[in-house]
């Protein structure tokens, strides 16, 4: 199985839905003939239920566990657009990928399917009366969570658990594609991917369908390039949309001999963008979360100030991390492997321009940014440091251009944690948790 096969594999089981009731499902049939097997080797007589009463309990059971699986996904099909309009439709993908939301749908169908075919095995003759009680039981547990479910769904997709989720997710990818703390008494790398590139190179195009680079495999490419004795570099960013016939790799030196078709299994694009091997997407998804609480038609500047407060952490946690293009060697210590990433000046821009611009009218936006950019200048290395004064030059001009009274544009230029109503006299150390 090539590297992009089992990719598709993982990315199947972690963002489809529908595989998981299926699966309960079949567990669901087996299970009833793995007890009606004990039951019929035990003659469980413990629970007295006679024909006609198991018979009418299975009957009201199943219809009422159809009734209720209709009504438990219909409700989240509900809440789920409700929430996608309301903050962004990138959150989709996420409600139908929550293992929680997953477990529950599967218990529930779990116990109708369990129960239907429980009422099939019952006779006038002879009544499995094991099979009879786990199917109550189950019904009685799916009855107690589906209001643990109700509660999930309701609170998993407001808007600062989807924030903070995402600051998890954002994390752990910044974890992987940055594993290096930054040492500013260290020296700065060689460009090797300049004296790389001086080099006579050979393009590789990319030769299937288009899509958006979602991911790649770092130890195959390392392996390749080791036994064709040269250097990978991958030319588009994860997360770049990448056309037929667009440059995908260069191999360095020109004359290696490599097969291009394996190289090709080596990456995987797909509609959308994920969070697997891309830092900047959990940036995104929060900027697109402030933007559509700052718009005309939702006006929410609070959920803004919320999306901010988790982009705040984020920038400080990438900020500590040694940033640089991706390279990676081979066991010998020779590079075998470039590829571009993102820099903190993209960090910086992603997280503060946009909603810079979208925020202009409303006071807390200025006020929680100035916060937010004052407090990361005085925490993170000096040499984080041009970016975010770069940003906050540029939003003391928006605040002039924007506030036209003096004292609206006093406040609009004071930092505040809250967006407003916070203490104007507090010091700018505090640390976001």
């Amino acid at each position: 199985m090539t590297w992009l096969q089992r990719y598709r594999v993982r990315y199947f089981l972690r963002f489809s839905f529908w595989w998981v009731p299926v699966g309960w499902m079949l567990a669901a049939m087996t299970a009833v003939r793995t007890l009606r097997w004990i039951d019929l080797q035990t003659r469980w007589s413990w629970f007295g239920f006679t024909p006609e009463g198991a018979q009418a309990i299975l009957g009201v059971l199943s219809s009422s566990m159809l009734t209720f699986l209709v009504f438990a996904v219909s409700s989240l099909l509900l809440v789920v657009q409700l929430a996608s309009a309301q903050l962004t439709p990138r959150i989709i993908a996420f409600a139908f990928s929550n293992r929680n939301i997953k477990i529950c749908v599967g218990v529930f169908v779990f116990s109708y399917t369990f129960a239907l075919a429980a009422l099939g095995r019952t006779e006038e003759r002879y009544v499995p009366q094991l099979l009879v009680f786990i199917a109550v039981l189950s019904n009685l547990i799916s009855i107690g969570l589906f209001f643990w479910f109700v509660q999930q769904v309701g609170t998993s997709l407001r808007p600062v658990a989807i924030l903070q989720s995402l600051w998890g997710a954002g994390q752990r990818v910044i974890d992987s594609v940055y594993p290096h703390l930054l040492d500013p008494t260290e020296p700065p790398q060689p460009q090797l991917n300049a004296n790389i590139l001086s080099q006579p190179s050979r393009i590789l195009e990319h030769a299937g369908n288009s899509g958006t680079f979602l991911a790649f495999g770092h130890q195959e490419l390392v392996a390749a390039a080791r036994q064709a004795d040269c250097v990978i570099e991958l030319v588009p960013q994860v997360g770049d949309f990448v056309s037929r016939g667009d440059p995908l790799f260069r191999i360095c030196p020109a004359d290696r001999r490599i097969d291009g078709g394996a190289l090709q299994e080596m990456v995987a694009l797909g509609p959308e963008r994920t969070l697997e091997q891309d830092p900047a997407f959990a940036f995104r998804i929060m900027v697109d979360i402030a933007s559509r609480a700052l718009s005309p038609a939702i006006n929410d500047p609070t959920t803004a100030v919320l999306a901010l407060d988790q982009l705040h952490r984020l920038l400080r946690y990438v900020g500590q991390k040694q940033l640089g293009p991706g390279r990676v060697v081979d066991a010998q210590g020779n590079l075998r492997l470039l590829y571009p990433t993102p820099q903190w000046e993209d960090f910086v821009a992603l997280a503060v321009s946009e909603i810079r611009l979208f925020g202009a009218g409303s006071i807390q936006v200025p006020r929680r940014l100035r916060a937010l950019l004052e407090h990361l200048i005085a925490v993170l290395p000096e040499a984080r440091a041009p970016a975010l004064r770069q940003e906050l030059a540029l939003l003391h001009s928006s605040a002039e251009r924007d506030y036209p009274d003096v004292e609206d544009r006093r406040r609009a230029e004071t930092g505040d944690r809250q967006g407003i109503g916070g203490s104007a006299t507090r010091g700018g150390s505090g640390e976001p948790v």
